[in-house]
């Protein structure tokens, strides 16, 4: 027993003596943590110069944009044919992806050769073989007439421009096909698949192996955003904001990318890491230079690493008593095999006995155990470098999506981490250990390279049938040239119609006259006050006007609730709340006593029979207070205030928003006649020839006509445009039937547009993986503010993502986009059946004028022009496209309903006094 004992003991010692010998010999091989890091962070650096268009080019981890746009979600399904080049067989599959619910998918493969005269022959003769091979796969499955989507394979680099096109950059793994490089490799596998008549393939995809293994784990863990293969080639692949991607156009969404990592350090990069046997065995190999991260790691390489290692320890007498055997001399001579073979944890030192005797080496107990610990440090060095850029790739994924801590998934192929006994574990440690906050999971893929590319194929296959649906659903939003024309030219008829007597009263855009007569001079002077009503809010304001040199206008104002039940109450309690707001305002201002002019903005169509009487024609907003609709609204409102008994006011003016708004440009811009209001609601005023306006007396003169042009098309004159949609947003309106253009047109209806078409695109599975939560289902809950939010061009679709799951809509990237897609299209028709509208204004007034060329300034107001970051530009674009002869200036309001109102009250208090004179 103590003999036992003793020779345990003795064992032990032997092999920790040996390991610490090799340990030295090794020393730079072996890699702590901190180098990893600084590896780690090199790569990351390496990463971002391989994005950015300028850098790209001298980057040595090229980046190469995939075309892969999504991952599997699951609804894929069909029959799908893969071909897949790039090893020492060629093979065919046909992959059945299955709609059940499981995500299951069957494939069936068939294997070819690739004879020597084939893979170093021309480029046709190489096609031509693919071809013949894929015919006969598809006479063995009885698949011949069939036609199929199908999806390429080529395990070689490409700079690819779309998904189905690839140049190819150049040939590896023995490749040396002549007159391929620098041509698309898809283009001519489908001259070669047109040779054969019987042969009706759509060749959809082409992909890298190393995107393939993401794709296929992707399908049975939707977590999967990042592919890798460590075997005989080492790379990685991962999903990208495309908003990163500089080589590419357009920043919605993710891209694959294809990182060809195996030529990380071919600029020097890592020169201090790299030791005498990795520049011997660069030297030696086919391509000197290239490819030196691939060559640190990958199993082609590691086997002639370990070769060259003891052979110079041989020479050095530290092994097998300093004789070198032909094999230590031969390269190629020890494989990976041997390595995962001598590495076993139990039976490796008798493998490594056996390996080492076939190779004439006749070891001793003392070189077995060196020979073992060599090809630990070599394989784990291998493992320690790979965890180093897979952790800077976690690491940009997470930072990417501005998580402290990220769960993902790792897609794994090749041989080196199938087949070495200690590989994966060493690889899974090390990436835990240098990006703690990442719980990352492995997952081994199964034919990566073949039904990945199926899975790319299907992936693309669903995506072109949902563009198209997607297309169907948006078609009637995109409206021609001709289409606006023909708006336009609507627009001029309708105005005409409101200006006649004989067809005002059945006319749909009502051209309501407002008995402001003119604009401001830049005399007016004095205190005025302003209330202010078209909303949930109520405002009253003290505006004090000077004139002269020192020209200014100083404004002070409160703001007061209008709470839901007096919206919808009686006409007495609303306006006893008005009064209630205005004697807290004069006693908040110490100016109760004071008999001061007052100018009340009232944004509901009223129709005056001068500048201080107003009939509401109807209530619009959310409003409904009763008995108030055919009454004077100046009438109540003075009522009221002698109800109360406590001031009196000069009430000089009924005025509507769209009216002030022009009326506070025009105090800044003379040349500002038309006032149009692009937010909540939508309307536009303009200064109209009295002799024009047949409803008024008098042909001297102007007038400033509130056209009330919301309730444009009311006579059906534009259902040719109005989409289905939009009749399911006018009947569940408060007014159904009635304000069409305003309901196509202004904020209030813009984010309930959209929410009718999210919900007919997820009831299509387009959309929320065709789950229509509760959120959806609520009116109004999409707010036009979020429609401005998400098509802001600085937001990312992470912060699309995070809007719309304030709203409690679980959404992924493919969902952000077309969420974003639908937004951008609601409110470009938006801002041109706007800019028609305004088109036909400002032709009208050209001609009036009878000018070849008109100059005029708008002023304009409202939240969806001021916030919506793409309204705006189209309003103006379409406006100069559709009336080339005027030259529109475009003037912010400030403050239209209340400074409006005051200059309104000045401007007529100054007509009226002058008047008298």
């Amino acid at each position: 027993m103590f003999a036992v004992h003793l020779l345990a003991f003795h064992f032990t010692k032997l092999k920790e003596d040996q390991i610490k010998k090799v340990d030295r010999y090794l020393y730079h091989m072996r890699l702590s943590d901190d180098v990893l890091l600084d590896v780690m962070a090199r790569f990351q650096a390496e990463m971002v110069k391989g994005l950015g268009k300028d850098t790209n080019p001298t980057a040595t981890v090229k980046m190469l944009p995939t075309f892969v746009r999504s991952l599997p979600d699951g609804s894929e399904k069909g029959d799908f044919l893969a071909v897949d080049l790039g090893g020492s067989q060629f093979r065919a599959h046909q992959v059945k992806v299955f709609d059940d619910g499981k995500q299951s998918g069957q494939l069936e493969s068939k294997f070819y050769p690739t004879p020597k005269e084939v893979i170093q022959g021309n480029g046709a003769e190489l096609f031509d073989y693919v071809a013949e091979c894929l015919l006969d796969f598809m006479e063995t499955k009885n698949l011949k007439n069939k036609k199929l989507p199908l999806g390429f394979t080529f395990s070689f680099p490409c700079k690819q421009t779309k998904l189905e096109e690839g140049v190819l950059l150049a040939w590896t793994k023995h490749f040396k096909v002549r007159g391929v490089q620098d041509t698309d490799v898809v283009s001519s596998l489908r001259k070669a698949l047109q040779k054969h008549k019987d042969l009706d393939l759509d060749v959809l995809a082409l992909v890298n192996d190393t995107v393939g293994t993401m794709m296929t784990c992707g399908y049975d863990d939707q977590r999967c955003e990042i592919g890798l293969i460590i075997g005989t080639g080492t790379n990685a692949c991962y999903m990208e904001e495309m908003r990163h991607i500089d080589l590419v156009e357009g920043d919605e969404g993710r891209m694959c990318i294809n990182t060809e990592w195996g030529a990380f350090g071919d600029d020097g990069a890592l020169d201090d890491l790299r030791t005498e046997f990795d520049r011997e065995l660069d030297l030696g190999s086919l391509n000197p230079g290239k490819q030196l991260f691939e060559k640190m790691i990958s199993s082609l390489y590691l086997g002639e690493l370990v070769r060259l290692i003891l052979l110079k320890m041989t020479k050095e007498g530290l092994l097998f008593n300093g004789k070198v055997s032909t094999a230590l001399l031969t390269k190629g001579k020890i494989e990976m095999k041997h390595v995962s073979a001598m590495e076993k944890y139990k039976e490796g030192l008798s493998n490594t006995k056996e390996i080492l005797t076939e190779l004439n080496l006749f070891p001793s107990e003392e070189d077995c155990i060196a020979v073992q610990h060599v090809c630990t440090i070599v394989s784990f060095r291998s493992a320690n470098l790979c965890a180093a850029a897979l952790a800077a790739i976690l690491t940009r994924l997470r930072e990417n999506k501005k998580l402290l801590r990220m769960r993902t998934t790792v897609g794994i192929d090749g041989g080196l981490y199938k087949t070495h006994p200690q590989y994966a574990k060493r690889l899974h440690k090390v990436v835990r250990r240098l990006v703690p906050n990442c719980d990352v999971r492995f997952l081994l893929s199964v034919s990566g390279s073949g039904k990945g590319a199926a899975m790319v194929t299907a992936v693309a296959y669903r995506l072109a049938a949902q563009r198209k649906q997607i297309d169907a659903a948006l078609a009637p939003f995109l409206l021609s040239l001709e289409t606006l024309r023909e708006v336009k030219k609507k627009m001029r008829t309708e105005l005409e119609y409101g200006l006649k007597r004989e067809t005002q009263a059945s006319a749909t855009v009502k051209m309501l006259p407002t008995y402001v007569c003119g604009t401001p001079d830049g005399t007016e002077k004095g205190k005025f006050l302003a209330l202010d009503l078209g909303g949930t809010n109520f405002r009253v304001l003290l505006v004090k006007i000077r004139s002269g040199r020192r020209r200014s206008v100083q404004m002070y104002n409160k703001i007061f609730a209008i709470p839901l039940e007096i919206m919808q109450g009686t006409g007495e309690e609303l306006f006893d709340h008005i009064v209630q707001c205005i004697a807290d305002f004069l006693e908040y201002m110490g100016i109760k006593g004071a008999r001061l002019p007052l100018g009340f903005t009232f944004s509901f169509p009223c129709r005056q029979a001068s500048i201080d009487k107003g009939t509401l024609v109807g209530w619009t907003k959310g409003f409904k207070a009763t008995d108030c609709e055919g009454e004077d609204v100046v009438d109540m409102l003075r009522e009221a205030i002698r109800r109360r008994n406590e001031f009196d006011l000069d009430i000089v003016a009924v005025v509507n928003d769209t009216v002030g708004t022009m009326m506070t440009c025009g105090y800044e811009d003379p040349n500002c006649e038309i006032g149009l209001i692009a937010g909540t609601g939508s309307n536009v005023c303009y200064m109209e020839d009295m002799k024009n306006i047949e409803i008024v007396e008098g042909n001297e003169g102007k007038m400033c006509i509130n056209t009330e042009w919301g309730g444009f098309g009311d006579n059906g004159c534009i259902d040719n445009i109005r989409t289905k949609y939009d009749k399911e947003v006018d009947g569940g309106s408060l007014n159904p039937g009635k304000q069409r253009y305003e309901k196509m047109t202004s904020g209030m209806y813009l984010g309930e547009i959209v929410r009718q078409i999210l919900i007919d695109l997820t009831k299509q599975g387009l959309l929320f993986r065709g789950q229509i939560s509760e959120s959806l289902r609520k009116r109004g809950i999409f707010e036009t503010k979020f429609l401005s939010q998400i098509e802001s061009d600085r937001l990312a679709l992470l912060q699309v993502r995070r809007i719309l799951q304030q709203l409690g809509l679980d959404s992924t990237c493919e969902d952000s986009i077309i969420v974003k897609e639908v937004c951008g299209a609601v409110s470009k028709r938006a801002a041109q059946l706007c800019g028609a509208g305004l088109a036909a204004i400002v032709e009208k007034k050209r001609e009036d004028r009878g000018v070849d060329h008109l100059q005029i300034t708008v002023g304009v107001d409202g939240t969806l022009y001021k916030l919506h970051p793409h309204f705006s530009r189209v309003l103006r674009e379409t406006v100069k496209e559709l009336a080339p002869q005027c030259d529109v200036t475009f003037m912010l309001s400030e403050d239209g309903s209340g400074k409006g109102a005051a200059l309104i009250t000045a401007v007529a208090k100054r007509l009226h006094n002058v008047g008298q004179k």
